[in-house]
């Protein structure tokens, strides 16, 4: 067996694009044996994927995937370069095995989640699957990540919005599971895909954070009235407070579909769940936004073109 050397990697490196790690793998597993050594690591749908690896992958899509017993779901954003791709069949089928797999995956980091083996050909690991993918559809992709929500005493209800760009969970805890329930759950669901609120409820609400506003409202009220005692001043620092609240906790805000335009996100829960006879609980949301944080590369289209017709 031929010794695997530093040039050699190198090598091996250059002529495929893999990573330095994947590459001395590749060679101990064929013996120091170039060809084979590359045969591997297109196999593993490793080569090619590092020369993409530094393109900015910030378009792509949300997918959820929930269980048959809809006690538990799961979103996820995988991203691409282009929207091009984001909306190509392979690329979302591709997500969506993505999300099939976190949804029974026990994995809480996206590092452990790459480790594991992929569901669909359990010879490769998340993340090698995910190299193959990067050579087949020829851009540079990411499993940014995901969350799972569960309850066993209700469902979780999914909504995707635009095609992928945002998608939501909503966990209900529930006495009674109807269509008329299903059907709040959903307009819950798109209220939180809209509106873009922060928390569910106002005990999320971090109290140094309330304590914070309040002290800096405080300083704004006694610049605007000077003269107002501190009753008038508290009346308006937790008026603005409470202004806040409604805009950024889920159910205090109003309610979207509310025909008085005053309802709010609250009041329309304990409605239907007194229209159905049932204890109705929101407990929670998540809300994903496809690239939301990440920084786009922004590059002319018709150049972009050239640019490959010239390679």
């Amino acid at each position: 067996m031929a010794a695997v050397t530093a040039a050699m990697v190198k090598e091996l490196r250059e002529m495929t694009g893999a990573g330095m790690m994947d590459c001395k793998k590749a060679l101990a597993a064929t013996e120091g044996d170039m060809d084979k050594a590359v045969e591997f690591l297109r196999e593993k749908g490793l080569a090619g994927a590092a020369k993409k690896a530094g393109r900015i992958a910030a378009e792509g899509i949300v997918v959820t995937a929930l269980s048959a017993d809809e006690k538990k779901a799961v979103v996820v954003e995988v991203n691409a370069e282009t929207d091009f791709v984001a909306k190509n069949e392979k690329f979302q089928t591709y997500a969506a095995d993505v999300a099939a797999q976190a949804l029974n995956s026990s994995s809480v980091s996206i590092d452990d989640f790459m480790a594991e083996a992929w569901a669909k050909d359990t010879t490769l690991t998340v993340k090698e699957a995910l190299a193959s993918q990067i050579s087949i559809i020829g851009e540079n992709m990411n499993i940014r990540r995901f969350e799972r929500l569960e309850e066993n005493d209700g469902f979780v209800a999914s909504y995707i919005h635009a095609g992928g760009k945002i998608g939501v969970l909503v966990d209900v805890e529930t006495t009674v599971v109807n269509d008329a329930i299903k059907e709040m759950a959903k307009n819950v669901a798109m209220q939180a895909a809209a509106l873009k609120p922060l928390y569910t409820s106002r005990e999320e609400v971090d109290a140094d954070y309330i304590e914070k506003e309040k002290e800096i409202l405080t300083v704004a009220a006694k610049n605007e009235k000077p003269d107002a005692n501190d009753k008038i001043i508290s009346g308006m620092v937790m008026g603005r407070i409470n202004k806040e609240l409604k805009e950024i906790c889920l159910l205090d805000q109003v309610y979207v579909k509310a025909e008085d335009g005053k309802q709010s996100v609250a009041q329309y829960v304990a409605e239907v769940a007194k229209a159905n006879g049932a204890a109705i609980k929101v407990k929670k949301f998540v809300r994903f936004e496809t690239g939301e944080g990440l920084e786009k590369k922004e590059e002319n289209f018709a150049e972009e073109v050239a640019k490959q017709m010239g390679q």
